[in-house]
């Protein structure tokens, strides 16, 4: 009698979904192209200039939008907590990982927003993931852009709540989708004050003005907008006259405020109680000492930054403008935002374009799809306040060049 032998089983390989997309980078370095999504900035010398492959570069795609990074007095704040407390804390902030500097940076929120409550997360990304998925629960709805931050996706992924989404900045569609929708659940509308790939403005104002018609609460994620939105800065919600409609502002250190974190804000009388249910905030380690006592410095300096606020917007002006002038294609009319965006025809160009862009000395960041909206290609400029005008004069010759040697204008 013989015993047929099992055959092993096959183990399949988890990885391979991700063949075309390797593939896909393969080809693209195979062209001679530096790979866009791995840069590495081999010294910083201020917040517009760094060295790229030995080449004096000039940053336009770092969302240091008010150029604090390098700020003395920022940069003292956390030299004196990195020796008072060391490198890290080692714990969540439910345990021991709550400092005196992650109180004072809350502290610090409160008085910049004007608000009762501040929660800082380690994240931006943590701050809409966990305020989404705890705020709206089974049975709720979370209405969102289309066009929303990752984030703000995988808040609601997280979250157990029905999601709704309406058409990018169309009031009238997310009129037309909360009209639907039962009146007795609870209703988080989740907008953005400027969305980060075009830079381009909610109509926040009308926006809000529906929510609240249908009875929903309102989170904005000021992220691309704090510092410079506004009479005190703190975002577009500001600048269209809606505080106190808005029930919930996230935000993030990463931009404005020059380092890392993020947070929310609310004058809701309950807000604290976020801090015993978000997963996001009780299941990671803190901030570092050194980084919350930096944005802390940082915020309490952008309360008083009217100047900074103007040369930014007068940067985007100047940009906007010129390229304008030089016939590239934007994605805003207008400038609308610190964000101006290039749109390219096609994969190939933009990446040619950024690739011509860097070996001038000019460092713009590409975006694709899924980050973009499907088919689009563009290169994002990020203005700072710290930005010369012969600098803006510098990157324009830079973008005819490069712009007449791949064909965009």
């Amino acid at each position: 009698m013989t015993q047929t032998a099992l055959a092993e089983p096959q183990t399949a390989d988890l990885m391979a979904k991700f063949d075309g997309l390797i593939a896909e980078r393969a080809a693209l370095l195979a062209a001679g192209v530096t790979d866009p999504f791995a840069i590495v900035m081999d010294e910083v010398r201020s917040p517009t200039e760094a060295v790229i492959k030995g080449r004096e570069t000039i940053l336009l795609g770092t969302y240091n939008y008010m150029g604090m990074t390098f700020d003395p007095d920022v940069l003292a704040a956390g030299h004196a907590a990195l020796d008072a407390f060391g490198s890290g804390t080692n714990g969540s902030r439910m345990l021991n990982g709550t400092f005196r500097d992650h109180m004072e940076a809350e502290a610090a929120l409160r008085d910049f927003y004007g608000t009762s409550g501040a929660i800082v997360f380690s994240t931006g990304y943590q701050a809409n993931l966990g305020m989404i998925a705890t705020l709206a629960g089974r049975g709720d709805y979370v209405i969102l852009d289309a066009d929303s931050h990752a984030s703000i996706y995988d808040g609601c992924s997280m979250g157990t709540a029905e999601i709704v989404r309406f058409r990018h900045n169309s009031v009238e569609d997310l009129a037309k989708r909360l009209a639907r929708l039962p009146a007795e659940p609870a209703k988080l509308v989740v907008l953005e004050g400027v969305y980060s790939m075009l830079g381009d403005v909610a109509p926040l104002k009308e926006m809000v003005a529906v929510a609240k018609r249908h009875g929903a609460m309102v989170l904005v994620d000021e992220a691309h907008s704090m510092g410079f939105f506004g009479e005190h800065g703190r975002g577009v919600y500001e600048a269209q006259g809606l505080e106190g409609e808005v029930d919930f502002v996230v935000g993030t250190f990463s931009k404005s405020v020059g380092t890392v974190g993020g947070f929310c804000v609310s004058n809701h009388p309950k807000f604290e109680a976020i801090r015993l249910a978000c997963r996001p905030y009780i299941f990671t380690a803190s901030l570092p000492p050194s980084v919350v006592a930096t944005a802390a410095a940082s915020i309490r300096k952008l309360m008083h930054a009217h100047n900074k606020r103007q040369h930014l917007w007068e940067n985007a002006r100047a940009l906007h403008g010129g390229l304008t002038a030089l016939g590239f294609k934007l994605g805003t009319e207008t400038p609308e935002s610190a964000i101006v965006a290039v749109i390219l025809g096609d994969q190939n160009q933009a990446v040619a374009m950024w690739q011509a862009l860097l070996e001038s000395g000019v460092y713009v960041n590409m975006a694709r799809p899924p980050a973009t909206p499907a088919g689009t290609y563009l290169l994002r400029c990020s203005l700072c306040a710290e930005h010369t005008p012969e600098q803006i004069k510098a990157v324009l010759a830079r973008f005819e060049a490069a712009g007449k040697a791949v064909g965009a204008i």
